[in-house]
């Protein structure tokens, strides 16, 4: 028994002497980069239908024709069409007949009744009656005229349709872009609708978009106007650069990412859409990160800890482990900067422990 006792105070006083190699949590702002892969998107894309029911006359570009904006694309016939406005300028011509010959009947009622005034001027010469019915005449002429009016203004407004209807014949590009999809010939018959062929795709690719998702651990900092660096495998060995234009301040909940957008200038084409680049990915925190040597982080199977010194004593803090950062490892915890913690931690090193600081 006394043995075992002796055994005991030997090993507590080696424990007791045990020296400890420490090191001070430094705080830092930390600035990295992580490389992501990005997509690229056309500035502008527009899928061209046809307005309007006919068949194709002429088609004046194809696949990879560069057009400026207003510039004709394609051209349409609808025969029905011009029936239909050829017909609405006739009524247009027929109700103008009808005005003369109401603005005719208006007039001579208007002259009747205006001599019937006049003579009723002298006592007993016209009926009082006749004078009503001359003044009722003028009343039905004049909304005959009314009538014939409205009828033209309708007719005419219809020549207006039909004729804005045939403007949609001439298929122009919206914008400045490249053709990057043909699907129509001459003769085919196109038209609105369901199930509708679309007839040339239009994409804007002297300007794109470059789509990174951002993790949810890289969002923080993100600030929009700053300029980013990519590489695509197209041009191995060559940097460009683009700039955030595009923040959405919202988590795509499948991937728990954000797609921030970049805009790229493209004036010679030489990126296109689809490609997969790779983005060397700023990350910025807003607040400074504890950092501490990679061997002062001990993981076990139950915690993961730093083993921190206060007044000779052995403490576990438990801790997060961040990402590399030159030597040193972030650590989130229970720690503040300035904490003494041992170099070479491990479990051995009990909590309560008593040890010599080196």
């Amino acid at each position: 028994m006394k043995m075992r006792n002796l055994v005991t105070v030997l090993w507590a006083s080696t424990l007791l002497a045990q020296n400890v190699a420490v090191v001070k949590v430094v705080s830092k702002q930390v600035e990295r980069s992580v490389q992501l892969p990005g997509e690229f998107l056309p500035y502008e894309s527009v899928v061209l239908y046809a307005k309007v029911s006919g068949f194709v006359e002429t088609v004046d570009v194809d696949r990879g024709s560069v057009v400026k904006k207003g510039q004709r694309l394609a051209s349409l016939v609808a025969p029905e069409l011009a029936a239909h406005r050829a017909e609405a300028e006739a009524r247009v011509l027929n109700m103008e007949s009808q005005r003369a010959e109401a603005e005719a009947r208006l007039a001579g009622a208007q002259s009747t009744w205006e001599r019937l005034k006049s003579a009723s001027a002298t006592p007993g010469v016209v009926a009082g009656n006749d004078l009503v019915q001359a003044e009722k005449q003028v009343d039905a002429a004049r909304a005959q005229a009314r009538a014939v009016d409205a009828s033209i203004a309708a007719a005419r407004q219809s020549v207006v349709a039909y004729r804005d209807l045939e403007g949609y014949l001439q298929v122009s590009a919206p914008f400045d872009g490249i053709i990057t999809e043909r699907n129509v010939h001459p003769g085919a018959l196109v038209g609105p609708g369901t199930g509708a062929v679309p007839l040339l795709r239009l994409e804007q690719n002297s300007r794109l978009r470059l789509v990174v998702s951002v993790p949810e651990v890289y969002v923080a900092g993100i600030s929009k106007g700053q300029r980013v660096a990519f590489t695509a495998q197209a041009f191995p060995g060559e940097n460009f650069t683009g700039v955030i234009a595009r923040i959405p301040h919202s988590m795509d909940s499948k991937t728990r990412s954000m797609p921030v957008e970049l805009d790229i200038a493209n004036p010679q084409s030489r990126l296109a859409p689809g490609m997969y680049p790779t983005v060397t990915w700023p990350v910025h925190k807003p607040h400074p990160s504890l950092l501490v040597p990679p061997g002062s982080v001990v993981t076990t199977t139950e915690r993961t800890f730093v083993v921190r010194i206060r007044d000779g004593a052995v403490e576990w803090v438990n801790v997060t482990r961040g990402a590399q950062v030159g030597e040193m490892v972030e650590v989130y915890g229970g720690l503040k900067e300035g904490d003494t913690i041992a170099r070479r931690a491990s479990d051995e090193l009990r909590e309560g422990s008593r040890v010599t600081m080196q």
